[in-house]
Order: C-alpha cells, then structure tokens, then sequence
C-alpha cells in the first residue's frame, strides 16, 4: 500500500468554491439528505439514484423539451434498465446553450496555426452545416462518420449531425483504410466528412488517397464532404460525390432547429480497440452522456465557464468525446493536432502557458515522457494558471505523481482518472475537494456502485480484484450495433458475475475509498498462480533512467507461465548484463520476487494502438506465434515484427 500522508489537501476556501460544495447544499436543501462530506454524498448516490441522478439534471441545468414521466425503469437484467423514460432533449441543444460571443475553442497545431471561435460562431458554424446535412437527405438515426484530425470542424460536424437526430462516429486519420473500413464499414455512414490530411512530426500526411480507396467498400456513403487543411483548397475531382465544406454547407446559419428526441436516442458510436478482432461498435445515448459527462465535469473535475480545458486527444479516442462536452459548461475548449513533441518536448507546456489553461489533461505515458525528457515545466515555464491536473490511458504510477507536484505545479488537483469507451466515462475520478495520495484514483464517481470483487464474486477491499459496477447508470451503453439479441453487449460485461457489470480491470479499492488501477485484468500475468498486474512491473521498471517504457507478458511454460519483459531504452544504451540486474533488483526490492521477469529483452518500438495505448495481449500472441488478428488497430503494427521468433524465448 501506498504512503497514507496525501501530496495534495485542498484548503477549506478553495473547497467551498467548488461547484461540489454548492452541488452537495444543493442535496442538503433539496432532499434533507445527511451529506456532511463525500463519503455521505456518495452513499447517498448510490443509495437513492432516482433522487441523485435527478438532483444533478437540475443542478447542471439540463435543457429538455419535456420532462420525465419516470425516472428509473427497472429490467430483469441490468441491461434492460431505462432512465428517464419519456423525457425529449436535444445532446447538441445542450452543448450549444451559449451563444455570445465567449470564447468557445482555442485551436493550436504543431505548425504554429492558431484559429478560435466564439459561442456565436460556433452556433453558427454549426447551423450552416445542418442545413447542409439536411439537404443532403440526413435525417434522424443516420450515421455521419468524421474521418478527421483534431479540428473546431470535427466539433461543428458531430453538433451539427447530433442537431438533426443523426448518429456521429470519428476516427482519427491516423487509421489507415481497413482500420477505417473495419468502423464504417459496420455502420455504414450517409455522409463522411474528411480532412485532406494533418501534420504529424513535422510531415505532412495526406488523407484523400485513403479516402478514395475506402469508397469502393463504402457504397452507404452518399456524400463526402472535406475539410481544408493541408491547403486552402485541396483537389477532390478524385473523389466521387464530393464537395468542400464551404459549399456543402448553407451560406448561412441562424436558427437551430433542435431535434427533440428520447434520452436513450443514440448519439455517439465508439469502438472497441478491436485488436482481437473488428472492433465492437458501442452505441452511446444523448442523455446518459449527457448527464454523466456534466456530473464529471461540473462536480468531479469543477469545470467554470472562465476555464480553459484541454486534454490532449484525438477525435478517435473516448477523451474526445469527453472533452468536447465542457461546452455545455460553457468553458473554454483547448485543441492541439499534431505530436504532443513536435518541435520538442515542450510544445504544450507552451500551450499551457500562452493560453492559460487551467484544466490539462493528457496521457500518463505523456508526463513520463516529459520526465525522462528532463524537462522542467515550473522552472521554465509559467504554470500558475493550472488549478488541475488529469491522466488517463493507463495507471499514472506514483513516480509520476511526484513529477508533476515538485516539476509542474503544487498546488493543483491531480486527478488520474479510469473508465472507458464502453461507458464513454468514468467509473473512478477526481474529485477538488478531497485530497490525493500519490499512486492512488482519488475516489469513485457519483451515482457510480463500484466495487472490487474476488474471484468468488465477494466484494473485497484492500486486495486486488475486478473493478465492478453492481447498479445500472444512465451512461451505460444503449445497445451495440448489429447486436440484435444483445449476446455480444452481454458478454463484454455481464458473463464473468451474475447481473454485475464487470470492466475488465485488475484493481483495488482501499480503506479510504481511493482505487488503485493494476492494468487490464486480461493482460494480467499469473506466475505459479499468483496473478499479477503489469503496472506493477512498470512502476519499478521505469524509474530507471535508461529505460523509457517497457511492455511485459505472460509466455506459457513448462506448464506454467513466466514472465518476459521488453524494455525501450534512451538512445545510443543497449541492454547488457549490468542493466538487467538492476532491473532486476528494483523489481525484486519494490515488488516481489514473483514480479521479476525471467527475461529481459530490448526492442526499439513498443506497439501500441491509435490511442495511446501499448497492447500486451497482441505481443503475447506474438510471442506464441498465434496471429493477431486485426493489425489495422495499431498505430504501429510493424513494431510487432521486433517481438516475433525471438530465440532467447525458446531456451531457459
């Protein structure tokens, strides 16, 4: 366990400032409810959900064309559960509330373009797009796919479809053609907005090749409408059915005619990584994200209308979703594209510093990377503007809490937080008034029954387990796509305990109600039987200087399994003898013996998928010599070659 001593304690003003405090006067006035601290609030969320879920609708100030005729209907399974049930809203009406002329999205690539758009212009911008999508036949429940960079057009495509009743998906242009085929080909989209390309790295990357190529497998896509970027005016006469953005969209906006729709009317679909096969297409609805996503951000991350929010995403990772709801906060929304290092290591700690972000959130891998990179944010750097810090991705580990109070700011809420594209959310958060103890996820979020269960289904604390959730939550997914009877959405969650979703993280809850994230309980290695989470080998592993990040696996031998370690190291170090056994020993004297790996290799690259995130199940069937399935999910699928037909695997 962890060091009890907290590395942050809000003080008592800053506390009462939050929109937590007035959200649990709000309870107190509201429904007599004994909420003297968090521990009560949250009991109370639980315990009385059809009183919280409805208190924080009127706290955040929900727009709704009619209202609730009940708010929770209860199914045989969880899965059959319904809130709200005859309530009519619009996701986009909500996110557009704001129409004056505050700042709405600060734009910024590596290549120095700045852009910003007002609420009114995005309104605007907005309504001129719809007009456009109406003309084109979209109507409601037609899919509008984005194959995008991280641009205000990505934000004006997914309000102007959701405006109409339609249903967005994104992903990012870093998908190649059958990782794009192998999204939109499921859902089969009316309308594809496109970019002509993105800079990464300093190179350009041309999008509309890709485009024209996928169009012979998308014969649902009747109009492709593309975003300049790389230029003012980029070539389409390749591309059948295509028009620029500027003529496909009305000359002009004005008023929105917001589709009133059911809570449970689908919004968003979001894949799985799908690097076990073609990814699972989640269905996500307007009102559950709605709602889950102001709870978040309004009472967990105590997002003002005077913040800057950023978080460094791209359109085809969950964080962008996430992100992009802060516009119903009416806050200031921060867009990077292109490499968070590009032309250096400091490129978004400038950001930070030229836009006064007050909100930043970013990888874990993100803020080791600065570490090892040396850099020196507060020394070098204005952060005072910070007032919190988020990582998500994977478990942000203790060495890295350190980092960022004594390098970047100390006094900030550092939230590392957990959850998912399934529930395009979080299952445990931040929260401003409680303080944060290093290594450790403050808290589990509002209205949110997680827990932790052994294998036997017991819910346990201090002892790791799976993270469960044991009551339903309107975040939950709708349905997933052509899932008729519902078999593939009952399997992802439900197959492991009886009517308890279970995530698929290795995790523990403490005796203070913080979580701790151990990895993903299928990459969860088993030594002798004694399983083990990955990020506790990072942990250690990584504190070294030589090494820069490092992927661990299970490889089945002698009727057992050992572990293998694969370490990424700084340039021009190679592993020798000496290395490895102070890899070794830092394992050994940090964790257990059990965690030390019986061997240790060096590969350049480490694979991992668009979003970030390395992908231990794909180098263990590697290692094994199975076939990974769906390849296309990687961002760098070739750095898997590094981990085949190793001969130090075959031999003791």
């Amino acid at each position: 366990m962890t060091d009890p001593k907290p590395v942050w304690q809000p003080s008592e003003d800053r506390i009462a400032e939050t929109n937590m405090a007035r959200f649990m006067d709000h309870v107190r006035l509201e429904y007599d409810a004994d909420v003297e601290n968090y521990a009560g609030l949250y009991r109370w969320s639980v315990e009385n959900s059809e009183q919280f879920w409805p208190a924080v609708w009127a706290f955040c100030g929900i727009k709704a064309s009619q209202p609730w005729d009940e708010v929770f209907l209860p199914g045989e399974h969880m899965m059959e559960s319904r809130w709200f049930k005859g309530s009519r809203l619009n996701f986009a009406e909500n996110l557009l509330r704001f129409r004056d002329d505050h700042t709405a999205i600060i734009f910024r690539d590596e290549q120095g373009h700045q852009r910003t758009l007002s609420y009114r212009e995005l309104h605007e911008e907005v309504s001129r797009l719809a007009k456009g999508l109406k003309a084109a036949g979209v109507g409601v429940g037609d899919r509008v796919a984005g194959y995008m960079p991280h641009l205000p057009e990505t934000i004006v495509g997914m309000l102007a479809a959701t405006s109409i009743g339609a249903i967005w998906s994104s992903c990012s242009q870093d998908f190649g053609v059958s990782g794009l085929l192998d999204r939109f080909g499921q859902i089969e989209p009316k309308v594809l907005i496109t970019a002509d390309g993105y800079w990464y790295n300093g190179k350009e990357i041309h999008a509309l090749p890709r485009v024209e190529e996928a169009m012979a497998s998308l014969p649902s896509v009747e109009q492709v409408v593309v975003v300049p970027n790389l230029s003012d005016k980029p070539d389409i006469s390749s591309l059948t059915n295509a028009s620029l953005l500027s003529d496909f969209a009305a000359e002009s906006g004005g008023e929105i005619e917001f589709e009133q729709l059911p809570f449970n009317h689908p919004i968003y679909i979001l894949f799985s990584s799908g690097t076990t096969g073609k990814p699972k297409c989640i269905v996500h609805g307007a009102g559950g994200t709605l709602i889950q996503h102001l709870k978040e951000l309004v009472l967990h991350t105590d997002l003002k209308r005077e913040d800057r929010f950023f978080y460094f995403t791209t359109c085809g990772w969950m964080m962008w979703n996430w992100l992009v709801s802060g516009l119903a906060v009416g806050s200031t929304v921060v867009l990077y594209d292109g490499s968070p290092f590009h032309p250096g290591p400091a490129s978004l700690l400038r950001l930070t510093e030229e836009e006064g972000i007050t909100v930043f959130g970013a990888s874990a891998k993100y803020f080791s990377a600065l570490e090892k990179a040396g850099k020196e944010p507060a020394r070098d750097h204005d952060m005072s503007s910070l007032k919190a810090i988020l990582s998500t991705g994977s478990p942000l580990l203790p060495e890295n809490y350190d980092y960022i109070y004594q390098r970047m700011n100390s006094d900030i809420c550092l939230a590392s937080i957990s959850g998912g594209t399934d529930i395009v959310s979080c299952f445990v958060l931040g929260n401003p008034t409680l303080p944060v103890y290093r290594g450790e996820i403050q808290c589990r979020g509002l209205g949110m029954a997680v827990a932790v269960f052994d294998d036997d289904g017991k819910p346990v604390r201090n002892q790791k387990g799976e993270l469960v959730c044991t009551q339903s939550f309107p975040a939950m997914p709708v349905y997933f796509w052509n899932d008729e009877d519902g078999r593939r959405y009952f399997n992802a969650y439900f197959d492991r305990f009886d009517n308890v979703w279970c995530h698929g993280d290795y995790a523990e809850l403490t005796a203070r109600d913080t979580m701790v994230i151990y990895g993903r309980s299928d990459a969860v290695l088993n030594p002798g039987g004694v399983r083990i989470g990955t990020a506790e080998i990072y942990r250690q592993v990584e504190k070294l200087d030589e090494v820069v990040e490092s992927i661990a696996v299970g490889q089945n031998w002698k009727e057992d399994q050992r572990v293998i370690l694969f370490v990424v190291l700084k340039e021009r170090v190679e592993l020798n003898d000496e290395l490895a056994k102070r890899i070794r020993k830092t394992i050994r004297a940090n964790a257990t013996p059990r965690h030390v790996p019986a061997k240790i290799l060096q590969v350049p690259e480490i694979p991992r998928t668009v979003s970030g995130k390395i992908v231990e199940l794909a180098v263990q069937q590697v290692i094994h010599g199975d076939t990974v399935k769906n390849k296309s999910a990687l961002a760098n699928p070739d750095a898997l070659v590094h981990f085949q037909n190793r001969p130090e695997l075959e031999r003791d």
